[in-house]
C-alpha cells in the first residue's frame, strides 16, 4: 500500500487551496453576472437557474457515477424528504440573493454572508447541542451589535441579510447528516423542483412574460448568457467540495470571507450603491467579530492537530 509523501500532501493542499480561492473569487464577482442579465426579471432567472442546475448535475452525475449510485438515495424515503427540504431552502437562498443583487442591494447581501458562519453556530447549538467557545460567543455578540446598529440607524430590519443568513444556516444544518457526494446531493436538491421550473418557464415564454420577451433586438446575447447560469452555479460548488476534501476547515472558512468582501467592493465602487459611515461602523463591528471567530477556530484546529499527533 502506497503512502502519501510530504510532497504529495503539499501538492494536494495547494490544489485544495487553489480550488477554495477560485471558488470564493467566483462567488464574489457573481453579482456582476446577475446584473448583466438585466432587464430579465429576477423571478425568471431563478426558474432558469433551478432547471439548469439540475440539468448540469444530471450530466455530471452520469459522467462520474453509475446509475445505481445515482438512484440509491431514492430507496430511503426519509432521505428524499430531507433532500426536498434542503432544495427548498437553497432555492429560497438563491431567490433572495438574485432578487437582492438585481434590486441594488448587493451591500446588504454581503452583511448576510458575513454573519452566515456565525448563524450556523447558533443552529449548531440549538439543533445539535454544540458548545460555544468564548471566541464564538464574542463573535456572535459583535455580529448582533453590528446588525443592531443598522436597525437603530435605519429604523428597519435588514431582512435581506438575515434572510440569506438564516436560509443558508438551516440548509447547512439539514446537510449535516448527508453522506452522498456533492454532485448527487445537489442533483436531488434541484431535480424535484426542475419539472415545476420547466413548466413555469414554458408558460412565461409562451405568454410573452419570459426572458426572451424582455430583451430588445440588441440584447438577445443575454439569453445566451442566461443559459450558463446552471454551469456558473454548479462549477464553484464543485470547487468548494474539492477544497473541503483537501484542506482543513479553518483554511476553508477563512477563504469564504473573500466572496462577500469582493461583492462589497463591487457594490460600493462598481454599482455605486449608497454606503454611509454608519454602515462602515456596522461592518467594522462584524469584522472584529469575525477576527475573534477565526482566531477561535485556529486555536481549535491547532489543538485538534496536536491531539492527533500525540496519538
Amino acid at each position: 500500500m502506497e503512502r502519501n509523501t510530504p510532497t504529495d500532501s503539499a501538492r494536494t493542499y495547494r490544489e485544495g487551496l487553489s480550488s477554495a480561492l477560485i471558488c470564493s473569487v467566483w462567488w464574489g464577482v457573481m453579482p456582476i453576472y446577475w446584473q448583466w442579465l438585466r432587464p430579465i426579471e429576477s423571478s425568471v432567472i431563478i426558474f432558469y437557474r433551478i432547471l439548469l442546475v439540475a440539468v448540469i448535475c444530471v450530466i455530471a452525475a452520469l459522467f462520474k457515477y453509475s446509475i445505481n449510485e445515482i438512484l440509491e438515495p431514492l430507496k430511503d424515503r426519509k432521505q428524499v424528504i430531507k433532500y426536498i427540504i434542503a432544495g427548498a431552502l437553497i432555492t429560497a437562498n438563491w431567490s433572495i440573493y438574485i432578487w437582492a443583487v438585481n434590486a441594488d442591494y448587493v451591500i446588504q447581501t454581503c452583511i448576510g454572508y458575513y454573519i452566515e458562519p456565525l448563524m450556523v453556530c447558533i443552529f449548531g447549538v440549538v439543533l445539535f447541542k454544540e458548545k460555544l467557545t468564548v471566541y464564538k460567543k464574542t463573535a456572535l455578540a459583535l455580529a448582533c451589535a453590528g446588525v443592531l446598529v443598522i436597525i437603530i440607524y435605519f429604523r428597519e430590519v435588514p431582512v435581506i441579510a438575515l434572510g440569506l443568513a438564516v436560509t443558508f444556516s438551516i440548509y447547512a444544518a439539514c446537510k449535516k447528516n448527508f453522506n452522498k457526494p456533492p454532485i448527487i446531493s445537489l442533483l436531488y436538491e434541484t431535480v424535484f423542483l426542475a419539472p415545476f421550473a420547466l413548466a413555469v418557464i414554458i408558460y412565461l415564454e409562451a405568454t410573452g412574460h419570459g426572458a426572451i420577451a424582455s430583451l430588445g433586438d440588441g440584447e438577445m446575447y443575454k439569453y445566451g448568457l442566461l443559459m450558463f447560469c446552471g454551469l456558473f452555479t454548479a462549477f464553484p460548488l464543485a470547487l468548494f467540495a474539492d477544497a473541503a476534501n483537501k484542506i482543513n476547515l479553518f483554511a476553508l472558512g477563512l477563504t469564504e470571507y473573500i466572496s462577500p468582501t469582493l461583492s462589497l467592493i463591487a457594490g460600493i465602487f462598481l454599482f455605486k450603491e449608497p454606503f454611509e459611515k454608519i454602515q462602515l461602523i456596522a461592518f467594522a463591528i462584524i469584522w472584529v467579530g469575525l477576527i475573534f471567530f477565526s482566531y477561535g477556530e485556529f486555536k481549535y484546529y491547532k489543538l485538534s492537530k496536536e491531539t492527533m499527533n500525540e496519538r
